[in-house]
């Protein structure tokens, strides 16, 4: 069983404090695992045939590895109409009947829609787990196969687009606000679970700064491709560091790179890359794929690896055991 259907049980999110947030439940399977396919940076392009290439490579990773969730980090569509685009991207999932949650990047609401209104368009599509969502940034709650407990939580949260301040150019970051609500989910979740915080993965679009300090710094183990320095905002505004303090992420997954797909891990925290999916409509070295993370119920850790549209599997590894010195 893919999805319980339903949110974990009303005095369950009430101590956890997600009744407001409309927070969405998935379950272990009955192996008591959870696959999930992170797909980034389709790029689709409304009446661009060079955009088949996205859906070939989709349709081939989902059949192939089975998943039982699936993860759009952003920059899903990039041309008019915004809604066409968005329809192809989830179509591989829905035809499956695999769940899945999706956020934005820094082109997808340069087309014909707000952001607001990318978000009011997708919550309407049969299988989004937005749909349960009170904002941009969401908890998925992973429970245990019997769906009793909470054993997991998957934060999908919008890095935003570009920066708001005159005197700064470049990307955008997480805000004062978007911050503040994740440390409070965490601790909600904390607390619901007697004080221990559950394991967490966090997807969004656009790389945290300390991507590059992990990837630059002398010694520090990076697994896969780093074909460009992290597109990160020009300033930090402590999501990493809410993080740490919350003590619940074990790893970040994002996109908006194209030539980077590598994991590294900085402060007990594996910072990743997806793989890019999209066609050949925008800068690529010609590769495209997906990252798989599979987690596995009762225990702190991950396994993740790169499914490439040819069908070969690369960059395999365990976190934390194939990081420890």
């Amino acid at each position: 069983m893919r999805t319980t259907g339903k949110m974990i049980c009303a005095a369950a999110l009430c101590m956890a404090g997600l009744l407001q947030a409309g927070a969405q439940s998935v379950s272990f399977n009955k192996d008591g695992k959870l696959k999930i396919v992170q797909f980034t940076d389709i790029h689709w392009r409304a009446g661009d045939p060079a955009t088949a290439d996205a859906a070939a490579n989709m349709s081939r990773v989902l059949d192939e590895e089975k998943p039982d969730l699936v993860v759009y980090t952003g920059d899903i569509t990039t041309g008019k109409p915004a809604t066409e685009g968005l329809d192809k991207a989830f179509e591989p999932a829905i035809s499956r009947g695999i769940p899945y949650a999706a956020t934005f990047g820094n082109h997808d609401d340069e087309q014909d829609l707000t952001r607001p209104q990318l978000y009011d368009y997708i919550k309407k599509k049969r299988g989004c787990l937005n749909a349960k969502a009170g904002g941009t940034d969401f908890a998925i709650t992973v429970t245990s196969a019997d769906g009793q407990q909470a054993e997991a939580v998957l934060y999908v949260m919008d890095s935003n687009a570009y920066s708001t301040i005159d005197s700064l150019k470049g990307y955008g970051w997480f805000r004062r606000d978007q911050i503040d609500w994740y440390a409070r989910t965490s601790d909600s979740l904390t607390r619901a679970n007697g004080g221990k915080p559950l394991p967490a993965l966090a997807f969004f679009h656009i790389p945290l700064p300390e991507y590059n300090e992990a990837s630059a710094a002398l010694n520090n183990p990076l697994v896969g491709q780093r074909g460009e320095k992290a597109c990160s905002p020009a300033i930090n505004s402590g999501m990493f560091a809410a993080m740490l303090e919350a003590g619940d992420v074990m790893a970040t997954f994002v996109g908006h790179d194209h030539v980077n797909n590598y994991v590294t891990p900085w402060h007990g925290i594996l910072l990743g890359y997806g793989q890019f999916t999209g066609g050949r409509t925008t800068y690529t070295d010609g590769r495209r794929g997906a990252r798989v993370i599979e987690l596995a119920e009762g225990g702190r850790g991950f396994k993740t690896w790169i499914r490439m549209s040819d069908g070969s599997v690369k960059d395999t590894v365990r976190w934390p055991e194939d990081f420890k010195n």
